[in-house]
């Protein structure tokens, strides 16, 4: 997979998500083998530009390349400006996003609301394509509604532009993440296009992912959900499909380690006031199913300092690996 200049290692993308993919998200999936991973969305408002958070977004200190950042917005202009400003800031690619389904930002015909205009959207990609010397991709959905599908002629107009990726979610903004993904859409899309087409949507095991490569003949495959506290699938992912076997699910011992360096660059990037906040949800999802995590999870949202969730944290998979202990001396008994 290709885009521009810089050669991915594999085909395994991390999607943008709202509050998720910040620099040590993406980082650690990166680490854990996905190839590239694109930042949150970053508004082309340039009133937030100095904000904090807007700050925080657009640092990618140490960060591995190539670096993504993705913009929204409805204005040509301000994009454009958005995207010369993110590249100043370190950015080696510009995604822009026409693919959210939330409502405020379609309420201010951003995102996925930009499909119903494609005059707009021609105007928006030729305006950011011209601004920078970075490659330019765009995210976008199958359309705005079941009866209003347009991806192949907005991809066309993408391509044109002179957008060197396309990334597709396989869904209209109508249907937001429910129903199931339009798999048959992307792959018309990708006959119909020469720059490199990425499939998402409900991509969450690595059969789902060898299923989608070989439907779309998308050049690769865009995961978000799926790798919330999961970031070691793309390891499992890169190995099924070199091997088509399944590697064994990581050891309890291996996701406290993952966690607790997380936790650590979550309060070193955000300070710990914000980042003990942030973390709660990424606990959440990296505890999801292990056993007596219910109640954990519910007396975490009480913690307000990091040395107490850590130290909860800590105490919680102790438990988990006495709880194995004894399960295993038990056993052996039983023998």
């Amino acid at each position: 997979m290709r885009i521009g200049p810089f050669q991915l290692k594999n085909n395994l993308i991390v999607a943008p998500m709202a509050g998720v993919t910040d620099r040590p998200f993406r980082q650690l999936c990166k680490q854990m083998g996905a190839g590239m991973a694109v930042s949150e969305m970053v508004a082309s408002n340039s009133l937030l530009w100095g904000s904090e958070k807007t700050r925080r977004r657009a640092n990618h200190d140490g960060e591995v390349e190539p670096i993504s950042v993705q913009i929204a917005g409805a204005d040509p202009q301000m994009l454009a400006e958005a995207a010369r400003y993110n590249v100043d800031e370190g950015a080696q690619i510009i995604d822009i996003n026409m693919g959210c389904p939330a409502k405020k930002v379609c309420n201010v015909m951003a995102g996925s609301a930009l499909l119903k205009d494609e005059p707009l959207v021609a105007r928006i990609l030729e305006s950011v394509v011209n601004a920078v010397d970075v490659p330019v991709t765009l995210k976008i959905r199958t359309g705005w509604d079941r009866n209003n599908r347009n991806a192949v002629k907005v991809a066309k107009i993408a391509e044109a532009s002179g957008v060197q990726a396309l990334a597709i979610h396989g869904r209209t903004r109508a249907c937001g993440f429910s129903g199931d993904a339009e798999y048959d859409t992307i792959a018309e899309v990708k006959s119909r296009l020469a720059i490199p087409v990425i499939a998402n949507g409900d991509i969450d095991t690595p059969e789902r992912v060898k299923d989608v490569l070989e439907r779309t003949r998308a050049d690769a495959v865009m995961i978000g959900r799926a790798a919330q506290g999961r970031p070691w699938m793309f390891r499992e992912i890169s190995h099924y499909l070199a091997t088509g076997e399944r590697l064994p699910p990581p050891e309890v011992a291996e996701i406290h380690r993952v966690l607790v360096n997380h936790l650590n660059d979550l309060y070193g990037f955000y300070g710990e006031y914000t980042g003990v906040r942030v973390a709660r949800k990424h606990i959440s999802w990296y505890t999801k199913g292990l056993a007596g995590s219910a109640a954990f999870r519910h007396g975490m949202n009480q913690l307000q300092t990091a040395a107490e969730q850590l130290a909860a944290v800590n105490a919680f998979f102790a438990e988990l690996a006495e709880r194995g202990r004894r399960l295993q001396y038990i056993e052996e008994l039983a023998a």
